[in-house]
């Protein structure tokens, strides 16, 4: 005869809770390293510190804060006339050792272009290239309004020597000339050549503040602001 045994009717059978703040941490670390994988491979967010792509950026008396695409360049290349975030290059760290921060400028030229400013203008395969977008027209010296010191004085950024767009050049392969849309205001493509594909961080999509100027950046404001 077989004999069955009897469950314990004194044995729990329903698990023990997970200590709260254990479960609270684990909820913190989850949605932190989500957090760091959106913004490492995804979409971070940006400020503008500086007035070089007035007027389509603005720096003061808000520094507008924007959504950057870290993902669409995965998928496919930069267009003209795309903002893009990039790392300082090879030749701006020769400039400087210590340049770390990014830079937010517009992509003008691609790969293979002929591109050379004439007379203040851009021109792309012996084309003149319409800006509607820019603030100024461009410096050819490639000199910049300085207002660090709260006084506007006029610094050549480029000496005459290294001045890249005085004569036509061919944008190498995987590489894109950037400027800024404030010409007489911006540190760029002028001064240190092409921006290598392995720099770019991604793409400016969307303003997200101040809420004035809400929307895309190839749009307009999806809330604009009132006229005063």
């Amino acid at each position: 005869m077989t004999r069955v045994n009897k469950p314990n009717s004194d044995q729990n059978t329903n698990p023990t809770p997970e200590n709260p703040w254990i479960e609270g941490l684990k909820t913190i670390g989850l949605a932190a390293l989500l957090a760091i994988g959106i913004r490492h491979f995804v979409a971070e967010a940006r400020y503008i510190p500086s007035g070089s792509m007035l007027p389509t950026l603005q720096y003061e008396p808000t520094h507008d804060r924007l959504i950057i695409d870290k993902l669409g360049y995965r998928f496919g290349d930069p267009k003209r006339g795309d903002i893009i975030v990039f790392s300082p290059t090879d030749k701006m760290k020769e400039k400087d050792p210590n340049f770390k921060d990014a830079l937010i400028k517009r992509v003008v030229g691609l790969p293979g272009d002929k591109i050379e400013i004439v007379n203040g203008q851009v021109y792309i395969n012996d084309r003149l290239l319409d800006e509607n977008y820019v603030a100024s027209e461009i410096n050819p010296s490639a000199q910049i309004n300085d207002t660090s010191d709260h006084q506007l004085t006029t610094v050549d950024v480029c000496p005459p020597d290294q001045r890249f767009l005085d004569q036509p050049q061919i944008v190498p392969q995987s590489s894109y000339v950037v400027l800024g849309d404030n010409r007489n205001s911006s540190y760029d493509s002028r001064c240190w050549g092409a921006v290598p594909r392995k720099n770019i961080i991604g793409r400016a999509v969307l303003r997200f503040w101040p809420l004035g100027r809400f929307g895309t950046l190839d749009g307009v404001p999806i809330y604009p602001e009132e006229e005063s």
